[in-house]
């Protein structure tokens, strides 16, 4: 029996070369009985639409900078989205509750709810069953306390709509029990406003709920709308002096404080006032706590903005906060610390820097650049020459010469030892850790246009000394050369590789199109035939006779209908064609949202414009388009109605043949 037992437990360990494949959604917990991190489970979504899920283990030792892989016969089975607590007793231990899982072409989906404890010093996973546990669930939350392992909120997609949880439960650990925590309706807690995705972290009067999370509102009649949240409570055990207690209780508590029973009607949610500098809206955003500290890590994250017929513009961040969880709590930033410069004396004469002509003119001026170097309202990084000044300006300020001054040669300094060079690239849903003093970073997503990157980087960050980043493993993912971050921080970079091209293929944008979009040509063009060539502000207005006006009506119906076999018939159609056409019952707003990326391209080609101007240009190009097939779409609408069809049934008819939506962060935003 024992062999078999031994056999059926066995445990593989390997040393792997890095960090874990690409995944999202995994977790990264520090080791509470050694100098370890431990990263379990997440998930990859592959370019050909395959979802992959895994269940593997994996421990860094940052002193080897090394990572080891544990697989064993007896574990949880693939998932991502899932909660881990740590403990240290029995030589630590690591308890894993709910997630979720995919097959790999995404037709069979379910939530988790098993209860699962690994060994740290075996390396062997346990399943606990009880009768009483939680509700299966994603992205919830749990944290330790005391002897408890607390578990707050998440979701449950059934597929039909996302239903967020506000439930609270315990895990004793010494008596293997859970206890759902009930509330009176009279009672302040954070449970008004169901949500998953928040930061929840301990401290040795209670825990902290941070970021409020996220969750979807749903209004009869309109879309979801995604809220992220910003509320921060205090989750405590309300504690009486001992002379309130009966004499019996008290007894009791000074012979076994560990042993005695919690009383669920004492735990309290407090709610806690916003103090300090703290980050803005955002969801996605991680937090791990550095214990020795007892403060609150924040990095990143993502802030939606609803555009309108644009759709939605996302923002991210590599920020980074810290959250003091002691007294009310208060939040600061974190910055990295610049090295002190030794002073340099200059073997020759001190430089001249530029300086304004005496001329009473107020555009003529100087503008300051900050500390990474960017410049308001001047593009062009060029020093010029001038002698009228031998005083230079403060260290921390760069003076660049604006049109009307006079000039010197300034040698541009960039200095490689910039710490700000390091910090990772913007992102959201990072696996974050504090290890006694580091900070590591690993992974994350990152979205630009319509595209999604699931990163693979590992950096790690000294909090004592915020000198800079140190970058473990630099990322393999390659972000496309025309995909720009939604907070511009690349506007102003002047490359010139762009210059003089873009503009021959200016009439060329519907080239291999189908027999459809040359029909819509043809009938502008019949158009202008009817009037003239030439603009002309005297023009004569064209009065059809009832003929031409059905012959048009029966034109229009013959390419709707053609139009709508060609917009299902995905296998003969080109990708340009199929990104670049409107579908049937397909808004503006959805249309431009699946092909943003395609129009940025185009506008790119066009146009020296980056950031925002270039988002623009994209959105009036794919307006154009749309405008062009808007009679033909809504020639298809009158088809499909005469059907039968309700608006909702349309919408479902004209979507059959889009593929893959614009929204690429709905799935990760939960």
């Amino acid at each position: 029996m024992r062999r078999e037992w031994e056999e059926a437990h066995a445990v593989t360990e390997e040393t792997v070369a890095g960090p874990p494949s690409r995944r999202a959604n995994a977790t990264l917990t520090a080791c509470p009985s050694g100098n370890h991190l431990w990263c379990i489970g997440g998930e990859f979504f592959s370019e050909d639409g395959k979802a992959h899920f895994y269940n593997d283990v994996y421990r860094y030792s940052p002193e080897k900078d090394e990572w080891r892989r544990f697989t064993s016969p007896t574990c949880p089975g693939p998932r991502s989205a899932h909660a881990v607590a740590a403990i240290p007793a029995s030589g630590g231990k690591l308890f894993l509750f709910g997630g979720e899982f995919s097959s790999l072409h995404q037709t069979t989906f379910h939530h988790y709810r098993d209860f699962w404890s690994f060994d740290i010093s075996s390396h062997t996973w346990e399943r606990i069953d009880t009768k009483v546990k939680p509700s299966a669930r994603s992205g919830c939350r749990m944290a330790v306390w005391k002897h408890f392992i607390v578990l707050f909120g998440g979701f449950y997609d059934p597929g039909i709509r996302t239903n967020y949880l506000n439930d609270l439960w315990l895990f004793d650990t010494q008596e293997y029990t859970w206890q759902q925590v009930e509330l009176r309706d009279t009672d302040r807690k954070p449970s008004q406003v169901p949500r998953s995705g928040f930061s929840f972290l301990p401290t040795a009067d209670g825990i902290v709920l941070h970021v409020g999370g996220y969750c979807k509102e749903y209004i009869k009649g309109k879309r979801a709308v995604g809220i992220a949240l910003q509320d921060t409570w205090f989750l405590k055990y309300v504690h009486f002096h001992s002379a309130q207690l009966l004499p019996h209780i008290r007894a009791l508590t000074l012979l076994f404080p560990c042993r005695m029973t919690t009383d669920l009607k004492l735990i309290k949610w407090e709610r806690r006032k916003k103090s300090g500098y703290a980050p803005s809206l955002r969801s996605g955003c991680t937090m791990a706590l550095w214990q020795t500290r007892s403060v609150g890590v924040l990095f990143g994250g993502v802030f939606d903005e609803d555009k309108g017929e644009e759709g939605l513009e996302s923002t991210f961040y590599n920020d980074l906060y810290a959250y003091q969880m002691s007294g009310n709590g208060r939040w600061s930033s974190l910055t990295l610390r610049k090295p002190k410069k030794t002073k340099q004396v200059p073997p020759q004469k001190k430089k001249q820097y530029a300086l304004p002509h005496p001329v009473a003119s107020p555009a003529r001026h100087y503008t300051s650049m900050d500390e990474d170097g960017e410049q308001e309202g001047y593009e062009d990084d060029e020093h010029l020459h001038s002698a009228h000044d031998s005083h230079p300006p403060p260290a921390s300020t760069r003076v660049v010469p604006v049109e009307g001054t006079s000039t010197i040669d300034v040698e541009d300094q960039i200095d490689p030892n910039d710490p700000s060079l390091t910090v990772p690239l913007v992102r959201y849903n990072a696996m974050l850790s504090v290890l006694r003093n580091t900070l590591y970073i690993y992974g994350g997503i990152f979205e630009s246009h319509s595209r999604e990157y699931t990163l693979d980087d590992f950096h790690a960050l000294n909090l004592d000394k915020m000198d800079r980043y140190v970058c473990l493993k630099q990322s393999e993912v390659v972000i496309g050369a025309d995909d720009e971050s939604s907070d511009d921080e690349d506007d102003d970079d002047d490359d010139g590789d762009d210059d003089g091209e873009g503009d021959s293929e200016e009439d060329n944008e519907g080239d291999g199109e189908k027999i459809v979009n040359r029909h819509v040509a043809d009938s502008d063009e019949e158009d202008d035939g009817a009037k003239t060539n030439e603009s002309d502000d005297n023009q004569v207005p064209i009065v059809q006779t009832p003929e031409e006006i059905q012959r048009d009506k029966d034109e229009l119906r013959k390419l709707a209908t053609s139009f709508m076999g060609v917009s299902k018939d995905n296998g003969t159609r080109s990708e340009e064609d199929a990104i670049s056409t409107p579908l049937p019952g397909e808004t503006l707003a959805l249309f431009y949202a699946r092909s943003r990326e395609y129009w940025a391209q185009k506008a790119l080609e066009k146009s020296d414009n980056r950031g925002k101007m270039l988002r623009r240009d994209g959105f009036s190009l794919a307006e154009e388009r749309y405008a062009s097939y808007k009679p033909i779409l809504e020639e298809v609408q009158k088809i499909l109605a005469e059907a039968g069809l309700d608006e909702d049934e349309m919408k479902r008819a004209g979507a059959a043949g889009s593929g893959k939506g614009g929204d690429v962060g709905n799935r990760n935003r939960r």
